[in-house]
């Protein structure tokens, strides 16, 4: 049978990000928008020798909704689960918990075929370096303060928070992140954001940014006014059914992919090199307090990065 470019693509994520082991179990997650990238998984699972099975599921309506009961349950009996969902399984009790139990976990959420035939074919060993170099740097530091062209200038205290370097192996008991991956991020300490963000590069949820960025104003931990044109409406509306934690400034990341690029989808669009990220909503899974349905990344394009008083971002290029 003749290997397709997906089916090398699914190889390099069981075999070389998932490094899963010979006699190791395989689950694949996925749903009904989502179920050939989930086969070609669970078809090069069973290639490459594993106990496998594949589950498919009803999509979820956002990301970080709960899988079924029995889904749960189920990620919790096997070695290597892999999710390439419409709807991220990232931020969840289910995953959360599977991850507890040692469970090594890779969540693709929105993945298409061409996100996954590009990010993948990536140098994951210098994508790792990287992103352990720069989560290292965010462990260390107090602050950070992000600016750029477009009028982003924001603030926040990280002190005591643990970095993740999603670093796309993900080969040691509990380990996991998402697939395409490279970037390295932070929970800011609740309360201490503040200053204005001004996404432009894309919003998950909504993709692509189109004619106005959505300024995002941020008081005390909190985004308490978006404005720009029809997407930040959209944004507003999401985020009203959460409640005010959705608002939670909850995440500030940076991409170190250097062969994915801005294509509207989150999953690659945040790991863009020469990108940071801000998101909103739940940072439970990342080591911060607040527990929300709801997690929603926003791409900034050319920032600047200062970690306390030093630069390691100029107009989106690393100096480390």
């Amino acid at each position: 049978m003749k290997m397709t470019k997906l089916d090398k693509a699914a190889v390099i994520a069981v075999r070389d990000c998932m490094g899963a082991k010979p006699k190791e179990s395989v689950l694949i997650i996925t749903d009904e928008k989502k179920k050939k990238i989930g086969y070609a998984l669970y078809q090069n699972a069973l290639r490459l020798g594993h106990s496998s099975i594949y589950l498919e599921m009803k999509s979820g309506e956002m990301h970080g909704e709960e899988p079924p009961d029995q889904v749960a349950e189920l990620m919790k009996m096997f070695d290597v689960v892999l999710c390439p969902t419409d709807k991220s399984l990232t931020h969840t009790n289910a995953r959360r918990a599977a991850s507890a139990k040692g469970v090594r976990i890779a969540t693709f959420p929105g993945i298409t075929e061409d996100v996954m035939i590009r990010g993948l074919n990536a140098d994951y060993k210098k994508i790792a370096e990287l992103t352990i170099k720069l989560a290292k740097k965010l462990d260390k530091a107090k602050k950070v303060r992000v600016t750029a062209p477009n009028g982003t200038d924001i603030s926040f205290e990280i002190k005591g928070r643990k970095a993740i370097a999603s670093k796309g192996l993900f080969h040691k008991k509990g380990e996991g992140g998402n697939l395409p991956t490279g970037e390295a991020f932070i929970a800011p300490l609740e309360g201490t954001s503040n200053g204005v963000f001004v996404v432009d590069g894309s919003m998950s949820g909504i993709g692509v940014v189109k004619n106005k960025p959505i300024k995002i104003e941020v008081k005390d931990g909190f985004a308490t006014k978006i404005s720009g044109g029809s997407q930040a409406k959209k944004l507003e509306k999401i985020l009203n059914k959460y409640g005010k934690l959705a608002r939670n400034i909850a995440e500030f990341g940076i991409g170190t992919n250097d062969k994915v690029k801005l294509s509207g989808n989150l999953l690659e669009d945040e790991k863009v090199k020469g990108t940071v990220h801000i998101a909103l909503g739940d940072n439970k899974t990342m080591g911060g307090n607040v527990n929300v349905p709801i997690h929603l990344d926003g791409l900034i394009k050319k920032p600047t990065v200062w970690l306390d008083d030093k630069i390691i971002m100029k107009d989106g290029k690393l100096i480390i």
